[in-house]
């Protein structure tokens, strides 16, 4: 195909194969901001909007808290963030524990339909750290109300759905644990002089696209190289060019070597190679984000977390933006915070939440497209509402 006179051919094959996981309810009282969220429902995408400080990064970080309670080090990550201080919301002297409980969506076992799901309690010691009073996996048939629960125990500081082996609530902990695991939180904001993105990095650090970006060339390499992704690389590559005109294709190198960078060629000098810090930054962040919400669904992680991913883009590009976040939506399930009017627009009323704070506690509303109607029969844009504080999620005194 030639780079300078391509055409939107691409159309994109689901991968059938690869089974919707995602989280259906969320309760979470006294992380950070979030004093009281009970049974929030979770959509295949949601889109949070609201005022600086509302609480939306406090919502998608609390998502690296639980993947880091699955994880290796939590006592150490704790410590990282500050402490029970710093995660607790007003601290330990107002609120002592952090209380979690996820539902994920209906599975299909070998006797039956069923609904998985956890639930922790954190409480701050005396000596600066988060131990578990409870722990319980959690397990519902469909039709049935009440979900049986397993009690890990307490007094711990890792979790132990990670040793669970040989219970009887065995299952649901690797289940759970599996779950937590596979949710990532990207962040493409820095793409100054020394950001990993521009950096050298192993040809062979390919296995997933790193949260920062730092592997991209090695990973559009294993896209374009391995047969069965190279459509989903091809869709990469034109997408990018509907924003940057300018931009031919990323460049590779037959030689062989252990490391490698991002390069590219223009379309009006495709004989000379280009590194990633000529590029704006706002091109930049598209093409990871582009790389990021476009590759094949078989490698994308269950759930996606992006926090404003608007960021210096062009709005044409924040429209293409809300295209790919749609479209990775049909498949995985999709969190991102925005400020953009633009990017708002794009969306549909019960893909939107509104984060306000009232008092001391951030709350989270999805909007109502009943609720609305009367407005948006009149032509108003979400964007428009939004402005005019119909939504809420406005800066208030």
């Amino acid at each position: 195909m030639s780079a300078c006179n391509w055409k939107n051919s691409y159309s994109p094959t689901p991968d059938t194969n690869d089974p919707m996981s995602q989280i259906q309810k969320l309760t979470v009282k006294g992380f950070k901001s979030i004093k009281n969220l009970d049974d929030f429902a979770l959509r295949p995408l949601n889109v949070l909007i609201g005022a600086n400080g509302a609480g939306k990064s406090n919502f998608i970080n609390l998502f690296k808290f639980l993947a880091a309670v699955a994880g290796n080090n939590f006592p150490v990550d704790v410590q990282k963030w500050g402490g029970p201080e710093a995660l607790l919301h007003y601290g330990s002297k107002t609120t002592p524990s952090i209380e979690l409980e996820i539902q994920f969506s209906v599975s299909e076992g070998v006797t039956g339909a069923f609904e998985n799901g956890y639930c922790l309690t954190l409480e701050a010691t005396e000596d600066n750290r988060l131990i578990f009073s409870r722990e319980e996996p959690m397990v519902r048939r469909t039709g049935y109300v009440v979900p049986k629960r397993y009690s890990l125990g307490s007094g711990h500081d890792s979790a132990r759905i990670r040793t669970d082996k040989d219970s009887p609530s065995a299952t649901v902990s690797r289940y759970a644990m599996e779950k937590l695991q596979t949710w990532r939180q990207y962040h493409f904001h820095d793409t100054g002089d020394t950001a990993t993105v521009k950096r050298m990095h192993a040809v062979n650090d390919n296995l997933r696209l790193k949260p920062d970006a730092a592997n991209l060339a090695a990973y559009l390499r294993k896209l374009k190289t391995t047969p069965q992704y190279e459509r989903s690389y091809d869709h990469i590559v034109e997408t990018v060019r509907r924003v940057a005109p300018f931009f031919n294709d990323f460049l590779f190198r037959e030689e062989d070597t252990e490391y490698m960078q991002l390069e590219w060629t223009e379309c009006s000098r495709p004989d000379t190679p280009w590194k990633a810090h000529v590029l704006s930054d706002g091109t930049l962040r598209f093409i990871c984000l582009a790389t990021l919400l476009l590759q094949p669904t078989a490698l994308l992680p269950d759930t996606i977390l992006i926090d404003e991913p608007e960021l210096g883009l062009h709005p044409f590009a924040i429209n293409l933006l809300a295209e790919m976040l749609k479209e990775a939506a049909e498949s995985k399930q999709v969190i991102v915070s925005t400020q953009s009017v633009e990017l708002l627009n794009n969306f549909q009323p019960e893909d939107v939440v509104v984060v306000q704070r009232e008092g001391d506690a951030s709350v989270f509303k999805r909007l109502d497209a009943q609720e609305l109607a009367d407005w948006l029969t009149a032509d108003y844009s979400l964007g428009e509402l939004w402005q005019r504080n119909v939504l809420g999620g406005r800066p208030t005194r």
